[in-house]
């Protein structure tokens, strides 16, 4: 599976925006689609993922309420509609693919979960 995100750029605090990460390949093995993201000199931090049969979705404490996840199916692609955007959210965004099931959805917060990732789009938020 290849993934592909897009949709990055330079914002100002308060603004919204929406990544959006394009699949190919082996699509239909995918189970869940995740994003994470990294800010330089910190760890790849969890935000939300979501299970494509059941369109269930799962977020981090740190941005539920302000980002949500949403897929688009039937063109393989799933989408993070970010708002009220923060000089904290500076980072870059990965999109991830995991063709394991598990029925905790907690383990799609993990990095270990995923196999296959993008490539990575910045998003920067000035203040």
């Amino acid at each position: 599976v290849q993934l592909q995100a897009s949709g990055g750029g330079l914002v100002q605090a308060g603004d919204s925006l929406r990544l959006a990460c394009a699949a190919s390949g082996r699509t239909a093995a995918v189970d869940a689609l995740g994003w994470f993201r990294q800010a330089p000199g910190k760890e790849r931090e969890f935000l939300a993922a979501i299970r494509r049969r059941f369109e269930t979705s799962y977020y981090s404490d740190s941005v539920r309420g302000r980002f949500a996840i949403s897929s688009d199916n039937a063109k393989n692609t799933v989408y993070l509609q970010m708002n009220n955007l923060k000089p904290e959210d500076t980072a870059n965004y990965y999109c991830a693919a995991s063709t394991a099931y598990y029925s905790e959805i907690t383990y799609y917060g993990r990095s270990s979960t995923y196999r296959n990732w993008g490539q990575g789009t910045l998003v920067t938020v000035s203040s």
